[in-house]
């Protein structure tokens, strides 16, 4: 990742990421390591990675832990932490739709306890909750703003956008330093689903046809992961922390089409487009974000599209051996 223009100076800070060893979670992890702050890890492995997580593993504290089943009060009591990342969580939206209560015990209600921990410890330290832009659902204009709708189509949606709120109402009331981020569409190494990936496994596979959902006239604004993590650091820095939520993205719009072309061009492969007609259920046409209320913060996207994208194919290609050949 290139250097950060933001002081990322956090020695000695005791810190807690939930779901540290995932997609997200394991960049943000390094990024704290390399700012000199004391990290604690948990995370069950269920969609994370020990591999993840093995360019650090000697600099931080690993737990296998499920935190559905956590006493937060008893755990915070005897393990302090300054500041809580907390992204753990169902990432994705189509296990949402498949099993709604699972979707719901692991985004709302873990978090809801979590919250409920604080208030009891009257915890003095300062939470950022990993939110979605599938809080907002098909938006009503373009690009997003906080303040906009939140109308989520799917129960993923629904999850983050009830999370959000508790989160907001236990700021107001308790005077907890909370705040929400979030994240629309973000990509990069160590993400082994959504579209990025999805796209360039189908390469992989067959060079001379190419399957999109869609008509591949959908609209994303694509993170690099590497923002998503400075990101959150600097909300947890900079930002009130009384309850807002920040839309974290980089700002730029791109067709599912721009993206399939320029992962067919870095890869040299010139696969026959075939598109399904249809969205899948749960996904927006048009997801692009506007993010002056992060940038007043301090936060600027340093990671281009095309570089995250040759980034995540070159990981891609380590992991897998693929040649595009």
């Amino acid at each position: 990742m290139p250097a950060s223009d933001h002081d990322m100076n956090w020695t000695g800070t005791t810190v807690l990421v939930t779901g540290g060893a995932g997609f997200i979670g394991s960049h943000l992890v390094e990024e704290l390591v390399r700012a000199g702050a004391r990290v604690t890890v948990l995370d069950d492995f269920t969609s994370g990675s020990r591999e993840n997580l093995a360019a650090v593993a000697d600099s931080i504290t690993l737990r296998d832990t499920d935190i559905r089943q956590l006493d937060w009060a008893g755990y915070l009591t005897g393990n302090p932490a300054e500041v809580i990342f907390h992204l753990a969580a169902n990432a994705y939206v189509p296990p949402s739709v498949e099993a709604p209560a699972f979707d719901y015990e692991l985004n709302f209600a873990t978090t809801f306890r979590l919250l409920e921990a604080l208030r009891v410890l009257r915890w003095p330290g300062r939470m950022v909750f990993a939110s979605s832009a599938a809080v907002y659902g098909n938006s009503v204009r373009i690009p997003i703003s906080e303040t906009d709708p939140t109308v989520p189509i799917s129960p993923y949606g629904v999850g983050k956008l009830a999370a959000e709120r508790y989160l907001a109402v236990f700021a107001e009331l308790y005077g907890l330093n909370l705040a929400s981020v979030r994240f629309f569409s973000a990509f990069g190494p160590r993400q082994r689903k959504q579209v990025v990936f999805d796209l360039l496994a189908k390469i992989d596979r067959d060079h001379r046809n190419l399957f999109i959902h869609g008509d591949g006239t959908q609209v994303r604004d694509f993170l690099y992961v590497g923002d998503a993590a400075r990101s959150v650091m600097i909300v947890a820095d900079n930002a009130p922390l009384r309850g807002e939520a920040y839309n974290v993205g980089a700002g730029r719009e791109y067709t599912i089409d721009q993206l399939a072309k320029s992962l067919c061009e870095i890869t040299g492969t010139s696969p026959a487009f075939e598109y399904s007609g249809t969205n899948r259920p749960g996904d927006p046409e048009k997801l692009v974000v506007d993010i002056s209320r992060l940038e007043s913060i301090g936060y600027r996207p340093l990671t281009d599209f095309d570089r995250g994208l040759a980034n995540t194919v070159a990981w891609y290609a380590s992991l897998t051996g693929a040649t595009w050949q």
